[in-house]
């Protein structure tokens, strides 16, 4: 119970009962429990499971789902709690590299509960080649927390919900789809599947077995005209084709067709929350091949990397063997958040640092290219 003071009429009375505070205070601690502290507290258990931070995971499945494209499947350590549309870093040793990559999961967050998760790949980068011709059955990644906030939130988005998707862009409505077949999510979903030709459709029988009246797919081809699918781009008219009433869009596919459905979608004054982009990783930049020295101290060691201008300091970085954080890969996160301590750089996009990180001389790694020779102090990762 709680220690009250009263406050007495005469000052000097306070000034005694002063002089009493360590005998009232054994006092109280006499009164209190013997029983041992808990050594975890639930708020700290609840945490641990929502949060479990990197993991082993043991590829158990590999399957060809297009020409280019295959869906890995994981068993991990511990049950992961994710919502559809949310990614998570895989990762491994490359060599001398160690190596981690932003997916979004393709399958539905149930599974997840039962320490199963996969993800869907196009071969479409360093990383990504790896996993298309050498990874096999039994191998051990690991995976990441689960990130990200494209998904569908009832408190801003419309019950219906217009999905473009272009070529792997489809993976997290896929997760979305399953999740409102079993349940887990309440919003129907019509999605405008953009690929150049038949054979490039991603996860079609997947898709297919999925359809319902909350759950439909339209097939469009940029190349070819075949019966069946709608040919061309995904324009304004299309889009109103299959869209009716109040609707929220969500895209994911390559910057380019993020540009071309900007423009398309003007035509319809959607206010911006009814608006989502999943951000798309940092690649190397068009410049003239230049190499450039990091110092880069994490902890209490310091290291010194070789850079090239064309590559992000992160990839330099894990390019070296050095173990740093990286989640987004976009600038968006600021998982990388790092102190820059000397050089310059230059920034892929728009500046998504706090004014505060622009103000101090912080930097995110994953989407700054280096300028200059560089010294900076780097999160443990």
């Amino acid at each position: 119970m709680a220690f009250v003071f009263k406050k007495q009429i005469f000052g000097f009375m306070d000034l005694l009962r002063f002089k009493k505070l360590v005998p009232n205070r054994r006092k109280m601690l006499a009164l209190g429990a013997d029983t041992p502290l808990p050594k975890t507290y639930r708020v700290n258990e609840t945490a641990h499971i929502l949060h479990p931070g990197n993991q082993k995971a043991e590829l158990i499945g590999i399957e060809l789902v297009a020409p280019d494209t295959k869906t890995y499947t994981f068993r991990i350590e511990r049950p992961l709690y994710f919502r559809a549309g949310q990614y998570a870093t895989l990762g491994c040793r490359v060599g001398e590299s160690l190596l981690s990559r932003p997916y979004a999961f393709s399958s539905a967050p149930a599974q997840g509960l039962q320490c199963i998760v996969s993800f869907t790949v196009k071969n479409a980068g360093f990383f990504s080649g790896y996993l298309f011709e050498s990874a096999k059955i039994g191998d051990v990644f690991t995976v990441g927390d689960p990130s990200g906030e494209f998904c569908y939130e009832p408190l801003k988005d419309a019950k219906h919900v217009i999905a473009l998707a272009g070529g792997s862009g489809i993976t997290p409505f896929y997760s979305m789809a399953q999740a409102i077949a079993d349940g887990t999510e309440d919003f129907r979903l019509t999605i405008l599947f953009g690929a150049r030709r038949e054979q490039d459709i991603i996860l079609r029988g997947q898709l297919e077995k999925l359809l319902s009246d909350r759950v439909r797919v339209v097939y469009v081809l940029s190349d070819e005209k075949k019966a069946g699918y709608e040919h061309g781009f995904i324009s304004a008219d299309l889009i109103r084709k299959y869209a009716e009433g109040d609707f929220t869009v969500m895209m994911c596919g390559p910057s380019a067709m993020y540009a071309y459905e900007d423009e398309q979608l003007a035509a319809f004054g959607l206010p911006p929350r009814r608006v989502k982009k999943e951000a798309n990783c940092v690649a190397s930049r068009d410049a003239a091949p230049k190499q450039y020295t990091l110092t880069v101290h994490i902890g209490a060691e310091t290291y010194t990397v070789s850079a090239d201008a064309r590559e992000t300091v992160l990839t330099a970085m894990e390019r070296a063997g050095l173990r740093v954080p990286a989640k987004c890969r976009a600038g968006g996160c600021g998982f990388c958040h790092s102190k820059l301590l000397a050089g310059k750089f230059t920034i892929a996009g728009a500046d998504k640092r706090r004014l505060a990180d622009a103000k101090f001389s912080y930097l995110h790694p994953c989407c700054s290219y280096p300028d200059s020779d560089m010294e900076l102090i780097v999160p443990q990762g």
